[in-house]
């Protein structure tokens, strides 16, 4: 299938765009402001399916709204009409469309001219009214307050907010370009006109800002948010996405001693805190048990040999492991254990416990094997 893509070099756009060519099987042919509209019709007489992003939102005049929102949408279906193939096409227009403006009407205006492409041609076509949309590759500092939020708290720029409980209704560029190329099926193709995005997500200004702080200090505490799911995770990718190079790396903890070094890697608020620590050959750390806190540790490099002793019957299990043959050790509250490297090389070994250390009440009883 033959795409055309307008406004390709834009936010949506390049998302949208890089996508596409995932898909392998389509030819994405991009409008932007670079193409004249000679190069307008030329596309137009080619392509199977139309997403048009392109439109203006800040301009030098009120006037380059008409041009480059109504104008150009009906540019750009009069030569779709020409061609006569009925060609799908999605219009992506803003909530703003309803205001009485020269923007929302500009918006408005195209909206009409897809419906009346509907009508007279009998092509399937919709109308998106976005929301604010997010993610990365948006530029800061022009119609996105997230991606603003996101620079400024990288960088260490203030962060202006003028009412910290304004809501935002906010959709994830993901979500949308899911959505778009969804539409690509002819076998589950809707009904065409207006249409929603799926997935949308509600928040205060002041809930993202305080989000994305917590982000920025995580790197000094270490503590993760949930950023595995839903809009904690879409807010984290695209707050990362605004990090420079020279961002990209950060120091953890690390304590060391005749022993080895042990490193704290990442903690959570509910499932615990990673870390890793080595071991010289002949060393045995641990030699203490828990009454509560659990534990999962997995041989990286090395041969280890584990011990257990029940802290009541004083029963004693041992278990050898190597990293050339990854398994998971446990440990198991009132046992207490052990770890000594049995090999020659040193030894690594991954740990996660279900807890976050704590000082004043750390559940962990030295004791032998």
């Amino acid at each position: 299938m033959k795409i055309l893509v307008t406004g390709a070099n834009g936010f949506v756009g390049k998302n949208l765009v890089s996508r596409l060519a995932e898909q392998g099987d389509h030819e994405v042919l991009c409008f932007d402001r670079s193409c004249s509209i000679d190069d307008l019709k030329v596309m137009t007489s080619q392509v199977d399916f139309v997403y048009h992003l392109a439109g203006v939102n800040r301009p030098d005049n009120d006037r380059e709204f008409i041009e480059g929102n109504s104008d150009l949408t009906k540019l750009l279906l009069d030569g779709l009409a020409v061609s006569g193939k009925k060609v799908p096409v999605v219009l992506t227009s803003y909530i703003q469309a309803e205001r009485d403006n020269p923007y929302g009407r500009s918006k408005a205006a195209a909206e009409e001219a897809v419906l009346n492409y509907m009508q007279s041609t009998g092509a399937i076509s919709y109308i998106y009214r976005l929301p604010n949309v997010f993610g990365k590759w948006c530029k800061p500092n022009y119609n996105s307050a997230v991606a603003t939020f996101c620079h400024n708290t990288i960088h260490g720029l203030p962060v202006a907010i003028n009412d910290t409980n304004a809501p935002l209704t906010l959709a994830y560029i993901d979500d949308v370009c899911d959505d778009f190329i969804h539409l690509l099926s002819n076998a589950s193709m809707p009904a065409g006109g207006f249409k929603e995005v799926g997935n949308v997500y509600h928040a205060t200004v002041g809930e993202i800002v305080k989000l994305l702080q917590k982000f920025k200090e995580s790197r000094e505490s270490l503590v993760s948010e949930a950023v595995g799911i839903g809009f904690t995770r879409a807010l984290y990718a695209t707050y990362l996405s605004y990090l420079n190079p020279e961002m990209f790396t950060y120091a953890v903890p690390a304590y060391s001693d005749s022993r080895g070094s042990f490193v704290e890697v990442l903690k959570t608020h509910d499932t615990g805190q990673f870390s890793f620590f080595t071991a010289h050959p002949g060393i045995t750390r641990g030699g203490h048990y828990h009454h509560t806190k659990t534990e999962k540790f997995i041989v990286i490099k090395g041969t280890a040999k584990f011990g257990f002793r029940h802290i009541l019957t004083d029963e004693r299990h041992f278990i050898n492991v190597s990293g050339d043959l990854p398994q998971i050790v446990e440990t198991v509250p009132g046992w207490s254990h052990d770890i000594t490297n049995v090999g020659d090389d040193e030894l690594i070994v991954m740990l996660w416990a279900n807890e976050i250390f704590d000082r004043d009440k750390p559940d962990t009883i030295s004791s032998e094997v």
